[in-house]
């Protein structure tokens, strides 16, 4: 699936520098870790099989267009490891358990990126990206508004 994508997708990680001397000493470059379970990659990179699981679901969430290092992070934080996981969900419903588990608001753009993620899980639609459903948020918000225990404080108090 990842090694006939369309789309030239730069991945990046936060590899510790025991990593990143293991990912050398083995010849094998970041893209290429898509190319191994998880297993594989917790012997490949001597660490622990949640922190291979991690690894694999950052680099996996960076091949969503326009999707990048600290998104994969929220999706993981939610609970996420795989672009497979988000299909069963919707947009919006990912954004009201992400500002449940913050406990604060964040910027409307979070919920199109979320739009996105879902979108690309279900479709493999590369010619997307985050901007394009804005449109589609703001008429959803506008019919269904928000959950009514939604926090009351907004992203940028909490910096």
């Amino acid at each position: 699936m990842f090694a006939t994508m369309k789309r030239k997708t730069t991945i990046k990680l936060l590899l510790s520098d025991a990593e990143k001397r293991t990912l050398r000493a083995g010849k094998l470059k970041i893209a290429e870790l898509l190319n191994f379970a998880v297993d594989e990659l917790a012997v490949l990179l001597d660490v622990p099989l949640e922190r291979a699981k991690e690894i694999h679901a950052l680099a996996e969430f960076q091949t969503i267009p326009s999707i990048g290092i600290k998104f994969a992070e929220d999706l993981i934080f939610l609970g996420r490891y795989s672009v497979s996981e988000l299909k069963e969900t919707s947009g919006a419903a990912l954004l009201d358990e992400y500002e449940f588990k913050k406990g604060y608001r964040v910027d409307p753009c979070v919920e199109d990126q979320f739009r996105l993620a879902v979108h690309y899980a279900n479709t493999q639609d590369v010619s997307r990206n985050w901007w394009d459903f804005t449109k589609e948020r703001k008429a959803y918000r506008e019919k269904n508004g928000y959950p009514a225990n939604r926090p009351k404080a907004p992203w940028h108090e909490h910096r």
